[in-house]
């Protein structure tokens, strides 16, 4: 099933799908933070980093980067024109205030309801909070970026968190590397599939029951 399934960067660019012109849009740390590298050119999405910028572009190489031009996982990004540099706080009450359109995050666990685990797992005795839970109310929509399963297969979409949960009913859409799913009130909506993967064969992999879509399609990049 992982060799149908989407690599990490064809993944960020079915995310960046969701975008839209001026939107101003947190990357969670892991994989989400490499979707600023597939955002076109010619399109104006305000990137928000936790750590106090507006504004940034793509993650740069170790030979480009200036290091004191980093995103809240402390990756070396690009500035682009207009950028701006300011307090953690003020960082942290764009988010607060609600100032956000989307936060794309990544996820432990996401259940049925919309809840979403991922700041610790299992065994880990503090696990790391930073933005989590600002980020996980903060925006307008929420969008999860993670892997269908654990490398053992074990589903992270769930009915039930089993891990400590960041937000209840926060999560509206999820992208995995098998599935595009929204959140309704009825469920799960599952409504694209990548090619060569059945729905059958990702709802084997989903603890809770999937919503067929009606306009159900395969994943177009």
């Amino acid at each position: 099933m992982s060799e149908k399934g989407l690599t990490r960067e064809l993944m960020c660019l079915r995310a960046v799908e969701e975008l839209r012109e001026g939107m101003y849009v947190n990357l969670g740390i892991g994989i989400p933070t490499q979707v600023a590298n597939f955002i076109p050119d010619g399109m104006e999405v305000f990137l928000h980093a936790e750590n106090g910028v507006l504004n940034y572009g793509g993650i740069l190489s170790e030979e480009e980067s200036d290091h004191e031009y980093v995103n809240a996982g402390g990756q070396p990004i690009s500035l682009k024109t207009g950028a701006c540099l300011f307090h953690t706080a003020d960082a942290f009450a764009m988010m607060r205030g609600r100032r956000l359109d989307m936060s794309i995050i990544g996820a432990f666990q996401v259940s049925e309801k919309g809840d979403v685990a991922n700041w610790k797992t299992k065994g880990d005795p503090l696990g790391t909070v930073g933005g989590a839970m600002d980020l996980a109310f903060g925006a307008k929509k929420v969008m999860v970026l993670m892997e269908h399963t654990e490398k053992d297969g074990t589903p992270r979409i769930v009915r039930q968190c089993s891990l400590p949960v960041t937000g209840r009913g926060a999560v509206n859409a999820i992208i995995t590397n098998l599935a595009y799913i929204e959140l309704v009130p009825e469920g799960l909506l599952l409504k694209e599939v990548v090619q060569g993967v059945s729905s059958e064969e990702i709802q084997a992999l989903t603890e809770p029951r999937l919503i067929i879509a009606p306009e159900l399609k395969e994943m177009s990049l």
